[in-house]
Formats: C-alpha cells, structure tokens, sequence
C-alpha cells in the first residue's frame, strides 16, 4: 500500500485460538482504495480464519478492526455487508433450477424486485463485461457464467471492499483473463479487492501487493512482481519447493495398458452429464492427463473407468488385454488397476476408521490384509505405517481416524495406499485438489515415478500447471466428449481453454481457433 494512500482497512494485530490452536496469530494487512491485494499461504496457514474474521463470520481472540480509519466490531456477514465488504466464496451458492435474475434477487433485500434486478444487471454487465442473461435457467450456465452471478450479487451492494477466494480454480484461462480484466476495472474505480489464490503466477500477473501467512503469522509482505512463483512458494511454506523430475516416458514399446473405444453412458439424473463416445488410449510408462472445467463429466467418466458403474459393452473399456466394461471395482484391481478419487473423505476413505483400516477399502481384494474373508489387522497396520513413512504423511498418532488428517496428508495416504500396490493401471481424479505445495510436489514426483516404472497412469485434473508438468499426452473434457489425445508439448494454454468452451478445432498448436 502506498504510505500516502489511507486505508480502507487495518487489520491490526489479529489473533485467534480454538483452544490450543493458535489459528491466527498477530496478523497486520492494510488494504487502500483501488488495491488488489493476494492473501497468500500453503492450507492450515490461517488464510480461511483471517477472511472469516473480516467477513464477520467468527469473531477475533485479540486485535482491531479499522475501517476507513474507525474501529469497528464485525459480528456477522450482514454487517459487513452494511459497510461495503462483498465476498464470493469459492464455491458457488446458487439455486440450478432457478434463472439467473431469481439467484440474484434471492440475495438482496426485500427491496429489490426482479425488474430491478434486471435493470441493474444490465448497468453491472455493460459497466464490467459480466455479461449475463437475466431469464437463463442457472443449470444450463458454464462455471465462468455461474461466477458472474456471485460477483454481480456483490456488485449491486456497491462493495467498497471485494474478496475473492480462489475464483479461477474452475475457469478456463480464457474467462480467468476475462475476471482479470472485470477485476482491473473495479480497481480503477476505487473497489479494493482482497484476492486468495494458489495460482502463483496468476497472482504476479494481478496483484501489487502481497501478504504471506504461514503457520498464522505474516511472513512476508511484498510486491509479487519482484519475486519469482518459486521464491513465493518457498515463503508460503518455509523451504525450497523442488521442481517436479519428469524424465522422458519410457513407452516406446507401446504396451496398451488401457483402451478405452466408443465409451457412452447416459445421464445419471435431470441434470447429469452423459459420457458421448470416448476413445483413449494409456501405454506402459506414461502419464495421460485430461483437463476440463468443473462439470464436464469429469466424475462421470472416472466412475465409467473405476468400475463404480458399469457399460453393457465390455469391450469399451480393456484393462491389460481383458474386456472390462461389464466387471466390477474389485474385478479391474485384480487386474492391476488401482483408483483415487476426487472425494478423499467419504469416498477415499471412511472418516471415523483408522488409517489401518481405511487400507482395506482398496487392498482387501489384491493383498495380504485379507485371508479367507478374514482381516488381517497386524498386516493392514504394517502397511499403514509403510504409506505413512514413505509419503511423509504427517498423523496426529500411529494410527489416527482418517478425519483427524489435514486435506493434504489424507490425500498423500490415499494415493500412497494405491502406489504402494505398484498397479499396472493407476486413474486419479483431481491428485492436488486443495492440498499446499509441498504436499502437491510430493504427490506429482510420485505419480510421475510410477509411471516411469511402467505403470500407466491418467490423471484427470482442473489444475492446468499440474498437467503441463506432469503429463506426456493431454486431452480436454467438455459436455462428455474428449478432444483427441497429443502429446503435451503440442498443446498451448489457448488451445486447452478454446476445448474447454467447445470451441476448439483440435486443440494443437495450429489447430486453435
């Protein structure tokens, strides 16, 4: 912040305790009129808590409050709504069957009518490029269109302060150019924007300003255009982040490990995704990554290679020569594959069970955790401590109930449970969802050196750097379809967002649009 500039907000010594924890610890961030300002730091840094206290949705252990120079005490999101401070979450509030204008009116005041609303969404989105249609029906909007929603809802309580929190983790790299360009927009006209996001180098592209958490506390404050992502990520989480070694793929004997060929599936509901002829292929010793926005059939066509449903056409999906389609979960591990996905609390692992027993989810038909139809608890125990040595999982005991694990070592146990296995095929859906960067380091070299083992590996993420530095051949997901599969370095980030909105011819270089 410029020392002649006033704030609009001081956070002043700022702490927070939950019992022993001390959540956030000390805090001082400044934020001026017209500032966009990161809030940077790896998961568990303090980042959530210190937004919640400024939004009004817990209260501080100690500090102040400034706001336009005056203390204030913020007690609920309404009050700070009342002030001037709007926020969109990361994940969206809105009701599917409802129309754009209706999700917006349910928002506001009882003194906004739906013709007002449209009137003032059509100011908003001539003012800010929100284009948006007032009577589409809010299931049928992409998540860029979705987005627009959440901001114009805070746009017509005229925020003087905006926070956002990861709001490109779902956009193509198109609509986050376009948020870019709606955000520099509001800047210049006096909002000041708090931004949160991992995205190093969209936060370099954005920001002037940066304040750094790590373990509660502030460690930096600084111009993110003077520092490299690298030099960034290793204030976030207090050493060096090393680079992820992606030696060459060792396919050149084309070993098919999986083929996938005219793979349809219909909907699951009203409102469900239907998987439309894919085809892919995944040879011995590489890593196929698919990427696509949020919603596209993503889930859908992890469950169609997993096994948790099932095709009548067994020939649509062949795991290791043998037609698979029609076979079970426990069927296709038997033949080497493993899977991981999205969810890894409910789905991955059961929260309440310990680590031991949450082995049995994947390995109790392949290994030796299960004899007879009988548990072998000592084994399931030997392995748990295995995965938790070798993954550098980080317990609060031996053998602590999954819930009692932070998002990012639950998920380094969950893909250490299934790479331990060394599967012929492994399928993960979303590896570094919401995990810090040195978690997310650890779980990309080890999917990598599996591969380079001679497994066959697809990863299905919306993280496009992830898939770029971790993929031999890449392909796109939208509305069911996947683009065809190339190798990596054919592909630009253009290429990916214009197949990400449909509009892609190809996606190669050259190809696009």
């Amino acid at each position: 912040m410029n020392s002649t500039t006033p704030a609009l907000v001081e956070l002043r010594k700022i702490s927070k305790r939950y019992g022993d924890l001390q959540a956030n610890d000390g805090i001082d961030l400044s934020i001026a009129p017209g500032e966009i300002h990161a809030l940077l730091g790896e998961n568990g840094a303090g980042k959530s808590t210190l937004v919640k206290i400024l939004y009004g949705v817990i209260e501080p252990s100690d500090g102040e409050i400034l706001w336009q120079g005056r203390p204030v005490t913020i007690s609920s999101p309404v009050e700070a709504r009342e002030l001037g401070i709007g926020m969109v979450f990361q994940h969206f509030s809105l009701f599917d069957e409802l129309t754009v204008a209706e999700n917006i009116a349910v928002a506001l005041p009882d003194t906004w009518t739906l013709a007002s609303v449209r009137a003032r969404l059509g100011d908003i989105s001539r003012a800010y490029g929100l284009s948006l249609e007032p009577d589409r029906a809010v299931w049928t909007l992409s998540a860029g269109e979705r987005q627009r929603i959440e901001i114009v809802r805070c746009l017509l309580q005229n925020p003087k302060l905006l926070i956002l929190d990861e709001p490109t983790s779902v956009l193509t790299p198109q609509e986050s150019e376009h948020l870019f360009v709606t955000l520099e927009k509001l800047a210049a006209d006096g909002c000041a924007i708090l931004y949160i996001s991992h995205k190093l180098e969209e936060v370099r592209r954005l920001c002037r300003h940066a304040t750094i958490l790590r373990a509660g506390r502030v460690t930096a404050t600084l111009d993110p255009r003077e520092r490299s992502a690298r030099e960034i990520a290793a204030l976030m989480v207090g050493n060096e982040i090393g680079e992820v070694k992606a030696a060459h793929a060792a396919s050149a004997d084309h070993v098919e490990v999986l083929k996938v060929s005219n793979l349809s599936v219909p909907p699951a509901g009203l409102h469900g995704q239907a998987l439309i002829e894919i085809d892919l292929t995944a040879y011995a010793g590489e890593v196929v990554g698919i990427a696509g926005v949020a919603g596209n059939g993503q889930s859908e066509l992890f469950a169609a290679l997993s096994g948790e449903t099932t095709v009548e056409n067994a020939n649509s999906v062949v795991i290791n020569a043998k037609p698979s389609g029609t076979e079970s979960i426990d069927s296709r591990r038997k033949l080497g594959a493993a899977f991981v996905p999205e969810e890894r609390l409910g789905h991955a692992a059961a929260p309440t069970h310990r680590l031991s027993e949450n082995i049995l989810v994947s390995h109790h038909a392949v290994d030796v955790v299960s004899r007879s139809g009988f548990i072998v608890l000592n084994a399931a125990r030997k392995l748990a401590r295995s995965i938790i040595q070798g993954f550098d999982v980080r317990s609060p005991g031996e053998d602590a109930q999954a819930r009692k694990l932070s998002g990012g070592n639950l998920q380094k146990f969950v893909i250490g449970r299934e790479i331990i296995r060394r599967p012929k095929l492994l399928i993960v859906n979303q590896p570094t969802w919401g995990v810090d960067a040195g978690a997310a380091r650890l779980i990309r070299q080890a999917l990598v050196d599996l591969a380079r083992s001679g497994s066959a590996i697809v990863v299905i993420s919306q993280d496009l750097d992830e898939l770029f530095e971790i993929a031999d051949r890449l392909a796109v997901i939208h509305h069911g379809s996947l683009s065809p599969v190339k190798p990596t370095e054919e592909w630009t980030r253009e290429a990916i967002g214009l197949e990400m909105l449909g509009v892609g011819h190809g996606g190669g270089v050259g190809h696009a649009a």
